[in-house]
């Protein structure tokens, strides 16, 4: 039987020990089910679990985390993992469901195993879910669909009932924390504002490892701090060089993706080519909105320790590394001009989840905070 080695993703998803050793167990068994429904609040690690399921899956040497094929799905650049998230505001499009069950009928490009991860599944509407529901049921043989969701409350029954359930439970800060001074062996102080900025134990420990995730976080940091000097014009060009900050970790994923379409163009279909295009432009287009994502709660968790000074509160600070930043915006400041500051921060996410071009997100954000933190 396929044992998961120390070094897979799987093995290392000690903030979910119980989840871990369930996934384990029925890997090693040979008895993983054809649909998962990872169940859970945000930051909970679902979609952490789910790579690491992935790299398990399409591993040919039984979970190895160290051959080519676990190290393609640890960067998310394996071809044969397909990752998809709403297309719009109000949920899935039915053309994205119409593109994954075409997709579903053609054969892995470099394994034997294709693994589809349906991000927040209550947002598949009732006809995208209907197309959905047979292949559901009967996928091919060398097909397995993980579903994340927040609760089955919020889910089409008719989905539910065609998956294994997984809960998750909530992770305190504290846990999260000291799950990423364990894999990083870095100080709490930084390990905790990782765990702010990025959501999860794994996907923090990612963004430590990151020069330039941690950069553009720098980037906001700057931005907001520079925002009592700032004209319209400043604002204008501090979205920008956010966008490039955001934007400067994609580099090497589009280099990485090249190089793999090179490597397969000479054996694969045109079909098959097409695939493999329109999968990569998904993980850029989904890396990126992470990225703005990052930036945003950058900005919140920077506001939320103002709002703590402003308050007096005895609260660790997230940002512990720019203290001088925090006290700066809370001398100019009150708590109400705080949390409209931090109402501007969720306004940029709604705007950006309606797909407004994100850089006028970010604008639109940058100079409600300069208003609301009552600069001139």
């Amino acid at each position: 039987m396929p044992q998961v080695g120390d070094r897979s993703l799987l093995a290392k998803l000690d903030t979910q020990p119980r989840v871990r050793d369930f996934l384990v167990r029925a890997y090693g068994q040979g008895r993983t089910s054809h649909a998962y429904l990872f169940l859970g609040a945000l930051g909970a690690g679902k979609l952490d679990a789910a790579w690491a399921l992935s790299q398990a899956l399409l591993c040919e040497e039984g979970g190895c985390g160290v051959c080519d094929s676990c190290v393609r799905v640890a960067r998310h650049t394996h071809p044969d993992v397909h990752y998809y998230a709403p297309g719009s505001a109000v949920g899935y499009l039915i053309d994205q469901i119409r593109e994954l069950l075409e997709d579903v009928s053609l054969a892995p490009i470099r394994g034997k195993r294709k693994v589809y991860i349906v991000d927040r599944a209550e947002k598949l509407r009732e006809s995208s879910a209907n197309a959905l529901l047979k292949t559901l049921e009967e996928p091919p043989a060398s097909v397995t669909f993980i579903l994340l969701g927040t609760s089955t409350d919020t889910i089409l029954p008719t989905i539910v009932s065609r998956c294994q359930c997984v809960p998750f439970r909530m992770l305190s800060s504290d846990e999260a924390t000291a799950a990423v001074e364990r894999a990083t062996g870095t100080s709490a102080e930084k390990c905790r504002m990782a765990v702010a900025v990025a959501g999860s134990p794994a996907r923090a420990v990612e963004f430590l490892k990151s020069a330039e995730r941690q950069e553009a976080r720098r980037v906001m940091v700057r931005a907001i701090d520079a925002l009592s000097a700032a004209d319209d014009a400043d604002i204008l060009q501090s979205a920008k060089e956010l966008m490039a900050a955001v934007k400067a970790p994609l580099a090497e994923v589009k280099s990485t993706q090249q190089a793999i379409l090179e490597q397969n163009e000479d054996y694969l279909t045109r079909g098959a080519l097409k695939q493999l295009e329109d999968r990569n432009k998904r993980e850029l287009s989904a890396r990126e909105r992470s990225g703005i994502m990052e930036v945003l709660a950058s900005a919140r968790s920077l506001l939320r320790d103002v709002l703590l000074m402003c308050e007096g509160a005895s609260a660790a600070m997230l940002n512990a590394d720019v203290p001088e930043v925090v006290e700066r915006l809370a001398a100019r400041t009150d708590t109400a001009g705080v949390l409209r500051a931090l109402d501007a921060v969720s306004s940029a996410e709604a705007h950006i989840a309606r797909n407004v071009t994100p850089q006028l997100a970010v604008e639109v954000m940058l100079l409600d905070i300069r208003k609301a933190l009552l600069c001139p």
